[in-house]
């Protein structure tokens, strides 16, 4: 059984949710989202809370009754509130700018990367941290997420793209492993 699918979901006085069928969409002050679930899924509406329930009662049902509930909240929460993720840069010489929808980065390659930053997700640039801000948390992650791919953070010295709140096990190189 899913702890988490049985869980309703609150939703804030300023949100506003259209149930059609299979089609749930949540509008709030940040923007609106539009959300296809799952023919096993069953979505009501009650006493501003939503509550998400299976049509057949199964395990696999039961696993994507919490998924669902998961990504329903996401939604409110977006609208509502946003997500933010940051980035940080590090390495001599490793920058980053942004201009409109383009996030340029410097990180050690003989030309700049120039990344399209999708359009509900934006960015900005202080110092080596990028705070990337949207409200469907599912794209800003991978966004992050790709951001990252290009130049993965490094074991030895740490040069490269992580995560805030990511921790880099550094390795001995290979004089700091001899011993006499």
């Amino acid at each position: 059984m899913s702890r988490i699918g049985k869980l309703p979901i609150p939703v804030p006085s300023g949100v506003k949710v259209d149930i059609k069928g299979q089609n749930i969409s949540v509008q709030g002050k940040k923007g609106s989202l539009v959300r296809e679930v799952r023919p096993e899924m069953d979505i009501v509406l009650q006493d501003n809370e939503i509550l998400v329930n299976m049509k057949e009662d199964t395990k696999k049902n039961s696993a994507f009754r919490g998924l669902t509930r998961s990504l329903i909240n996401n939604m409110v929460i977006g609208v509502e509130e946003g997500f933010k993720k940051a980035l940080v840069i590090e390495g001599v010489g490793y920058k980053a700018s942004v201009a409109g929808k383009k996030l340029t980065l410097n990180v050690g390659y003989s030309n700049p990367v120039d990344f399209e930053l999708p359009d509900s997700v934006s960015a900005s640039v202080e110092q080596n941290k990028i705070l990337l801000e949207s409200i469907d948390k599912e794209v800003l992650g991978l966004t992050a997420s790709k951001i990252r791919q290009i130049r993965k953070p490094e074991p030895y010295k740490g040069k490269g793209i992580r995560y805030e709140d990511e921790h880099i096990v550094r390795k001995v190189g290979k004089a700091g492993g001899k011993k006499k």
